[in-house]
């Protein structure tokens, strides 16, 4: 690898370690700097990661990536019960599970391309929805989801002779994975994740993966078998998904049948266009962005709303705070929708293309007025 690129991709891990820790401390001040929400921008930026290998390289569309997120889910909730809370063992399993379900699911749906391809990963979706929901209760519990309970076998615990005061928590070699200890699980991994999905960017895999989403005939005419590189993108794709399920179920440990809709394929699909489909950044970006209106401006309700707004005089108050109400709370989706159809018109490459416009701009504006530049004489 080129000297340069090596020094670039190791100031661009620094630099994203040192954001990714310090998020409680620069996300505070816009009311993000809560465990909770954090842990959900971690464990959606790995899934919009792995799911960026799959479409923003290769382009193909998947509407059903959330069928691995789930099975991550209920992987690692099953290893809890069975065997130990130890988060380790949970997080491998989960991912394992999630690769083998992603390959036999890819060997079937990568026999097609573009519209068929998604309408393929729709219908998968909506299986495996159903089976979680209604047909396999017995391993998923249905619509109550899989839950951890005291009388759970974790032969492994028991072994070793681990008490358990009350309803048991998944740990990490002893430290309970809730609040902020969590969140730092789950920056640890997200770090390591962003670090794996850098090294496939630049691979002679993801350029191979770059020229398949160029033109897949074109390399195929030419001799090349790009089934193989396709497949192993989705089962990488489908293996970060399963990832990010563990997660879901290490910091709240249960597993349910709606992390597997259809809408949740959709969510990771608006994350990546969002924030740029084939950058590095991007994905975890428009992740940030949908999980903060989640979180946040769905909790503006019209009694906040009036704080917000008594400065003004009572007719205007009443008006501004009815039109506003109409984008926050329950109505957040409106303002994403709107958010999202402004992106599309006008930054067809995401976040990351506003940034790298606006980088352009200021390179523009500081070679028109170089430093040090001759000031014209009075």
């Amino acid at each position: 690898m080129n000297t340069n690129f090596l020094r670039n991709d190791m100031v661009l891990m620094a630099v994203f370690t040192v954001v990714v820790v310090t998020m409680p401390i620069w996300l505070a001040p816009i009311g993000a700097g809560y465990p909770d929400l954090l842990q959900k921008i971690a464990i959606y930026g790995i899934f919009a990661i792995g799911f960026n290998i799959l479409f923003g390289l290769t382009g193909y569309l998947s509407f059903g990536h959330a069928d691995f997120l789930g099975v991550g889910s209920y992987a690692a909730v099953w290893r809890f019960k069975l065997f130990s809370m130890n988060v380790i063992p949970a997080i491998v399993f989960g991912v394992a599970i999630a690769g083998v379900f992603a390959l036999l699911i890819g060997y079937v749906s990568l026999r097609r391309s573009g519209i068929y391809f998604s309408i393929l990963m729709l219908a998968f979706a909506q299986m495996s929805y159903n089976l979680a929901y209604s047909v396999l209760t017995s391993i998923t519990n249905g619509e109550t989801g899989l839950q951890l309970l005291q009388t759970d076998a974790r032969v492994l615990d028991h072994a070793l002779g681990i008490a358990e005061t009350g309803l048991p928590t998944p740990s990490f070699f002893g430290i309970e994975t809730i609040d902020w200890s969590g969140f730092y699980v789950c920056a640890v991994v997200l770090i390591f994740a962003f670090f794996f999905g850098l090294r496939i960017f630049r691979s002679p895999f993801g350029i191979a993966l770059r020229a398949i989403k160029l033109n897949q005939n074109q390399m195929n005419y030419t001799g090349f078998n790009t089934r193989p590189h396709t497949l192993a993108a989705f089962v990488v794709s489908g293996m970060y998904a399963g990832l990010a399920g563990s997660l879901l179920a290490i910091t709240d440990p249960l597993a349910g049948a709606e992390r597997m809709q259809w809408t949740a394929s959709g969510e990771v699909v608006l994350m990546t266009i969002l924030g740029g489909a084939g950058t590095l950044l991007g994905p975890l970006l428009g992740a940030g962005i949908i999980k903060y209106f989640e979180n946040i401006f769905s909790a503006y309700n019209e009694r906040v709303l009036h704080g917000i707004f008594d400065v003004l005089p009572d007719g205007l108050e009443h008006a501004v705070v009815s039109v506003t109400s109409l984008f926050v709370g329950e109505g957040w989706h409106l303002t994403l929708g709107l958010l999202f159809m402004l992106v599309v018109i006008f930054l067809p490459g995401g976040v990351m293309e506003g940034f790298r416009r606006l980088m352009k701009l200021i390179r523009r504006e500081r070679s028109s007025n170089p430093a040090g530049a001759a000031q014209p004489a009075e």
